[in-house]
């Protein structure tokens, strides 16, 4: 079995972060249920008046990441928060090598 680990990094407009916490509340709740999900945590970071949101997600395979891509939930949280960033979220996949 191959688990694949998401980094995402998101920087929400300063008058849009109780907004898209909001929505991550969602998208942690849907995206928990997910049969391929085996972890996923929301974090927070505060930075000189920039919040920057950290999502850390573990799944099984490609297959389930690409199924977390396709869930209602994911596409409707796309949909909405899109004019809601400062910045263009930045995902990185990566391979497991070594984790406790």
């Amino acid at each position: 079995m191959t688990i694949i680990a998401v980094h995402a990094v998101i920087t929400p407009k300063p008058e849009h972060v109780e907004d898209v916490l909001s929505e991550m509340q969602v998208m942690v709740q849907g995206s928990r249920q997910e049969p391929g999900c085996l972890r996923y945590d929301l974090l927070r970071h505060d930075d000189g008046g920039t919040v920057r949101l950290h999502v850390q997600e573990r799944y099984r395979d490609m297959d389930a990441v690409q199924a977390h891509r396709d869930s209602a939930h994911y596409v409707a949280y796309r949909a909405k928060a899109g004019a809601w960033f400062q910045e263009v979220p930045v995902v990185t996949l990566l391979q497991e090598v070594d984790v406790a």
